[in-house]
C-alpha cells in the first residue's frame, strides 16, 4: 500500500516537472509573410520578427519573404489562402485590399479592432485607412487590416555620372522636365552601356508621367477610368521619348540592376530600395524628387496592409501581431533600417524617419515631400483593378513599344477598361 502510495506521488512529481513543456507545446504559431525588394529587405523584417518573438511568450513566430515582386505574390496568395496554406497574417500592396476584401480572403477586423482600447485608427495616414475602413457590404463596419508604412518615389542618381557628363545633381525639389530630360541626354552620350534613365514595367512607373501631367488614372470617385484626355498624351509622350532617344534602358527590362552595376544616371524607385542601393552601389550616389511636369510636383504615396487570412485559426492572435508589427517601437526600428517610412502619422514619426540611416547622406527629405504631394494608390472597390492593370499595362506596352501612339492610347483606353467597373 505504502509503495503505491509512493510511487503515485513520483508519477504526480514527474507530470508537474513536464507542464512547463506541455504549455510550450501549446503556444500558437503564426506565420507571416512581406513581400521584400531584395535580401536587404529580408534581414530587415527578419529582424523584426524576432524581436517581436523574443518579447511575446504565448506565440511562436515563423517569418516567411515572398518571392516575387510583381504581382504574381498576390495570386500566389490567394491560391494558398483558397488551400488553406497561406500565413496567418500578410502584407498586401495597397491596390489589392478591394480584391482580397471582396472575395472574402481576408477577415474585416472592426469588431475585434473595436474591443481593444488600445487602438486608434487616427494615429496612421488618413488616405490608407479611409480605403482600410471602406465597407464592402452595406451598412458595415470594416477595418480590413493595417498600413504596414507609406512611401513614395525618388529619383535615384550616380553622382558619379553626374559629375562626368558635366551636369548639375538634382539636389532638391523644384527641377522640371526640361532640366531632368536634358540630363538624360548628357549622360546618355557618354557612351557605351550607359544610359540616362532606366524605370521598371509596373503601373506606378508610367502613372507618374501621366499624373505629372495632370492626368489620373480613374475619375475623382474611383469609378470610372479617367485617361481620356490631352494631358495623357503630354504625359506618355514624354516618356515615350526617352526610349525613342534611347536615353532610358529599354522599357520591360530591369533597371534597378544596371544602376547598381553604375551604368545608369537616374533610376526611379520608391524607400524600399534604399537598403539594397546602401549594401550593394559602389559609386557615389544619393536620391532626388521626382521633376515637376506641366501639372505640378506630383509623386504617388505608396503603402501596404498587413491583412488577417480569413481562415487563420488564432484570429485574435493575428490581430495583435498586426498591431504589434505597427506599433510605434517596431515602426520606429525598421524604418532605422531603412526600407520604409512609418504608417503613423505623427511629427515624431516623420522626425524618427528624417534621422534615419545618418551615416548614409541619403537625402531622406526627398521621400517625405513626396510623400507629401503623392496620390494615394487606391484599391478598386468598384472595379476590377488586376484586370483594368492587365489592359492598362498591355496598351502601355504597345504605345513605348511605338506600336500605337499615346493619342491612340487616350482615345480608346477607357473603352476598355470600362467593362472592368462597377455599374
Amino acid at each position: 500500500m505504502k509503495r503505491t502510495f509512493l510511487i503515485a506521488v513520483v508519477f504526480t512529481l514527474a507530470l508537474m516537472s513536464l507542464a512547463p513543456l506541455v504549455v510550450a507545446q501549446d503556444d500558437v504559431t503564426l506565420r507571416w509573410r512581406t513581400r521584400p525588394d531584395n535580401q536587404a529587405e529580408i534581414d530587415v523584417y527578419t529582424a523584426a520578427s524576432q524581436s517581436i518573438d523574443a518579447a511575446w511568450d504565448e506565440v511562436n513566430l515563423v517569418y516567411e519573404p515572398g518571392g516575387s515582386e510583381t504581382a504574381s505574390y498576390q495570386d500566389v496568395l490567394v491560391t494558398e489562402i483558397e488551400a488553406g496554406t497561406a500565413p496567418d497574417v500578410f502584407w498586401i500592396p495597397g491596390t489589392d485590399v478591394a480584391r482580397f476584401a471582396k472575395a472574402g480572403l481576408i477577415l474585416n477586423l472592426a469588431d475585434i479592432a473595436a474591443a481593444d482600447p488600445e487602438f486608434d485608427a487616427g494615429a496612421f495616414y488618413a488616405g490608407p485607412m479611409g480605403f482600410l475602413q471602406t465597407a464592402v457590404a452595406e451598412g458595415e463596419d470594416a477595418l480590413w487590416g493595417l498600413p504596414r508604412d507609406v512611401s513614395a518615389f525618388a529619383i535615384y542618381y550616380n553622382a558619379d555620372l553626374f559629375d562626368e557628363a558635366g551636369v548639375p545633381q538634382p539636389g532638391t525639389a523644384g527641377w522640371t522636365w526640361d532640366e531632368f530630360f536634358a540630363a538624360a541626354e548628357e549622360i546618355s552620350a557618354l557612351g557605351g552601356e550607359i544610359k540616362g534613365f532606366a524605370m521598371n514595367s509596373w503601373w506606378a512607373n508610367w502613372g507618374y508621367w501621366v499624373n505629372s501631367a495632370g492626368s489620373s488614372f480613374f475619375n475623382e470617385d474611383y469609378t470610372s477610368c479617367g485617361l481620356e484626355n490631352a494631358n495623357t498624351v503630354t504625359g506618355l509622350e514624354a516618356a515615350q521619348s526617352l526610349f525613342q532617344n534611347e536615353w532610358a534602358v529599354p522599357w520591360g527590362n530591369d533597371g534597378e540592376g544596371p544602376f547598381l552595376a553604375g551604368s545608369v544616371g537616374m533610376f526611379i524607385n520608391g524607400r524600399w530600395a534604399t537598403p539594397g542601393v546602401i549594401a550593394n552601389a559602389n559609386f557615389n550616389w544619393n536620391v532626388a524628387p521626382l521633376p515637376e511636369g506641366p501639372g505640378g510636383p506630383s509623386n504617388w504615396l505608396f503603402w501596404g496592409a498587413y491583412a488577417v487570412n480569413a481562415k487563420t485559426a488564432h484570429p485574435e492572435e493575428a490581430w495583435e501581431l498586426v498591431t504589434r508589427l505597427t506599433s510605434a517601437d517596431v515602426q520606429g526600428s525598421i524604418a532605422a533600417l531603412g526600407a520604409n517610412i512609418p504608417s503613423r502619422q505623427t511629427d515624431e514619426a516623420i522626425e524618427l524617419f528624417l534621422n534615419t540611416l545618418p551615416d548614409s547622406g541619403v537625402n531622406n527629405q526627398a521621400f517625405v515631400d513626396g510623400a507629401a504631394v503623392g496620390v494615394t494608390e487606391a484599391p478598386l472597390f468598384s472595379g476590377d483593378w488586376p484586370a483594368i492593370d492587365q489592359v492598362y499595362g498591355t496598351e502601355i506596352n504597345r504605345v513605348f513599344n511605338g506600336e500605337i501612339t499615346a493619342q491612340e492610347f487616350a482615345d480608346n483606353i477607357c473603352g476598355m477598361v470600362a467593362q472592368y467597373f462597377d455599374e
